[in-house]
């Protein structure tokens, strides 16, 4: 490879468009950008509802790549090949000219929900479940349905339906098209046939041509036009080569290719997206199970999606309400570690944000449970906070376990509740698994797979040989029989606070 061969990625948010020049002979990004400067509005014209403008999209698109090119002063003819990552399951519609017939329903809008248990129960839950690995829950085909329901003269007029990253894609080529990746993570996808799921398409009155043309995660997928090359400061023909969903994007940034490894970030909310080598499903719909970027029929690789909506939402609650004013967050990590393991005791369900997928859509709230008036200070508190953090991940990924995934490395950006080592050596500590703590993000990630996907590098490996590891955090050589006695224990209180919410509703 020569200098200034560059690799250009996305990141299609609904907060904002990141876009990352990376340097496709040392990996280093060498400009990002990313627009717009507030949050991105999100339209919510009734309860439960969430839209953006497609266009809008494209707006923020344009001036994060006029910047990152103006930082790097790179040639426009240096850009080899483009990647995207962008928000998963959300449902663009687009007429025959190929414009949006409405605006976006996005990943958090929730209106769906009725129209994804319909089919599971018409389609039966086995059927769903062996073919589709999820229920169609709120998902793109189900967002799709209540179109069809309840604006039968837009859905009359669609030509073609796809997700925000097909869109950013049409936007920069002209060709509508979609992946394998793409249409599982909007339950449109049949792993039993290997090919789009038309049982679930029949029940749901979609016509099988609304759907994109497929084309691979990696490879040639579309190239700029002409009219898009003018309105970016690119060159036209210049490769679009990868796309993926943001959480298949986030594994794939932090190297997460392989059955056992996993990708895993702790904000407001927390995910562990983990793979999985065999075509699998959790009965209990407690996880969502999509392609990963690298599946094939022929050698699988499922994205196991553990989604906890009360994780860092707790922390930064710990440190309004139980942490001395004023006190930053490193300092109340260091207040914290003053308590031992298992907080003498002391357990907290952070399950206070919302139902939680991973208990049955059942929403429990926050507890704190064996709270002794003697013994407790603020350290025990705030490190009961964090414990019971990670121990709601645990309790989800022994739901992975069940479904055969083995995790042994936990790979995650240096951020969040990744700053604080109580949270990082608990979760090695219960779980076991090696902590890896990566410089990278969603859009210098895409910007690599793209690299992979025009054949750059030969494979994920010389893809990320220059991901920088900026910690290691190994399992630790004492105390793990404090963690298993407190996580036991933290279950203990979880199973009788949904005991007693279930008898409360009988």
């Amino acid at each position: 490879m020569k200098n200034q061969e560059l690799l250009l990625g996305y990141d299609v948010g609904s907060s904002s468009v990141k876009a990352s020049l990376v340097d496709a002979l040392t990996g280093a990004c060498v400009a990002s950008a990313f627009y717009p400067k507030t949050e991105a509005p999100i339209k919510a014209v009734r309860p439960g509802w969430a839209e953006q403008a497609p266009d809008d999209w494209w707006q923020y698109l344009k001036a994060a790549t006029s910047d990152v090119l103006a930082q790097s002063g790179a040639a426009k003819t240096s850009v080899r090949a483009i990647g995207i990552s962008y928000q998963m399951h959300g449902l663009v519609c687009v007429d025959k000219d190929l414009r949006p017939l409405r605006d976006a329903i996005i990943w958090c809008d929730s209106r769906a929900v009725p129209y994804g248990q319909r089919a599971f129960e018409a389609l039966g839950e086995d059927r769903c479940l062996t073919h589709l690995l999820n229920s169609p829950g709120n998902f793109t085909a189900a967002k799709l349905a209540w179109v069809r329901e309840n604006e039968p003269d837009i859905f009359a007029r669609i030509h073609k339906v796809m997700l925000p990253g097909d869109y950013i894609a049409l936007r920069l080529s002209g060709t509508p098209a979609t992946t394998v990746s793409g249409l599982s993570e909007g339950i449109m996808w049949d792993f039993g046939a290997d090919a789009p799921a038309q049982f679930l398409l029949d029940q749901m009155g979609i016509p099988s041509d609304m759907l994109c043309d497929r084309v691979p995660t990696f490879g040639l997928q579309a190239e700029v036009s002409r009219e898009a090359a003018m309105e970016l400061g690119l060159s036209p023909g210049t490769p679009i080569t990868y796309r993926a969903g943001d959480q298949p994007n986030n594994a794939l940034s932090l190297d997460v290719f392989e059955p056992g490894e996993a990708a895993t970030t702790a904000g407001t909310s927390g995910v562990v997206y983990g793979v999985l080598g065999r075509v699998a499903y959790d009965a209990q719909s407690r996880v969502n199970a999509f392609a990963h970027v690298n599946h094939t029929a022929a050698d699988p690789r499922l994205g196991v999606l553990l989604c906890i909506n009360g994780t860092g939402i707790l922390n930064s609650w710990a440190r309004r309400n139980m942490a001395p004013a004023g006190m930053d967050y490193a300092s109340m990590n260091d207040l914290a570690a003053q308590a031992p393991i298992g907080a003498e005791g002391l357990s907290i369900l952070p399950f206070g944000n919302g139902a939680e997928r991973v208990l049955g859509n059942r929403e429990v709230g926050a507890h704190i449970h064996g709270i002794n008036f003697n013994i407790h200070r603020q350290a025990h508190l705030l490190r009961a906070a964090q414990e019971g953090i990670v121990f709601s991940f645990a309790y989800g990924m022994e739901v992975m376990k069940q479904m055969g995934m083995d995790l042994t490395t936990i790979r995650a950006g240096r951020a969040n509740m990744f700053l604080s080592p109580i949270f990082r050596e608990t979760l090695s500590g219960i779980t076991g698994a090696t902590i890896e703590l990566c410089d990278t993000d969603g859009s210098v990630g895409a910007a690599r797979g793209a690299g992979m996907g025009a054949g750059i590098y030969a494979d994920h490996r010389e893809a990320f040989a220059g991901l920088r590891r900026l910690e290691v955090i190994a399992p630790p050589s004492q105390g793990m029989d404090a963690y298993r006695e407190a996580y036991e224990r933290w279950r203990a209180a979880l199973e009788a606070v949904m005991a007693l919410k279930t008898n409360k509703q009988c």
